[in-house]
């Protein structure tokens, strides 16, 4: 499965009234939002790790600079 960053959230189109599901994975994610995920003190330690983990597996963040 898919790591996801955020809760899936359901949007209703406003001309047609249908709905869909976004869903927030972190491999979709831009790599500068997620280095200001991982850098803001407002992020969960839960979801901290999720985007170091996902950062190390770009190969933009290293095993040595974790902390």
């Amino acid at each position: 499965m898919p790591i996801k960053l955020k809760p899936s959230q359901v949007v209703k189109d406003r001309n047609t009234g249908k709905t869909s599901i976004q869903h927030t994975y972190a491999k979709s994610t831009p790599v500068e939002e997620l280095l200001k995920m991982y850098t803001s003190s407002n992020t969960a330690p839960k979801v901290k790790q999720k985007v170091r983990n996902e950062l190390i597996r770009r190969g933009e963040l290293h095993h040595s600079a974790e902390k």
